[in-house]
């Protein structure tokens, strides 16, 4: 496994505004091909090149172009990639005593590496995925509490 240097593009007025933009063409190009994992072939404006790229890729484009039009910074990490207790703190935006405590607690796999802490990106991931579940719920549960 490889440690990872996470950089983020911080998108400039401009940048927002690109973004916004093709934002809506792409969303477009995917409302209108909802089906199948096909390759997708883009035109570059300037001299009418074409590049082939999987879907998957240009639905990702849109989650990022998302983010950019809404002025948000954006990184993009592998699954595979192995986060220090840091990176993986900053991406929960959490402090890094309170993401040690997950580790320990054992919500977060994570392996040592010496004595350092190593946490896969994808390990991340699903803790953000149930974490992101048990908050809908547990507002929903409120929410329940609160109708007469």
């Amino acid at each position: 496994m490889t440690l990872l240097a996470i950089e983020s593009v911080e998108p400039d007025k401009d940048d927002i505004s690109t973004a916004d933009a093709a934002l809506d063409h792409v969303r477009a190009y995917l409302a209108r091909h909802p089906e199948g994992r096909e390759k997708v072939r883009l035109v570059v404006e300037e001299d009418g090149e074409e590049l082939v790229v999987p879907r998957g890729a240009v639905e990702l484009l849109a989650r990022i172009l998302a983010y950019m039009a809404a002025g948000h910074g954006v990184s993009v990490v592998p699954t595979h990639a192995e986060l220090t207790t840091q990176q993986a703190a900053d991406l929960l935006n959490v402090s890094r005593p309170y993401l040690i405590g997950l580790l320990e607690a054992g919500e977060i796999e994570y392996r040592m590496v010496g004595k350092h802490r190593r946490v896969r990106a994808a390990s991340l991931l699903d803790y953000m995925r149930r974490d992101d579940q048990w908050r809908r719920e547990a507002a929903d549960e409120l929410s329940a509490l609160t109708r007469p």
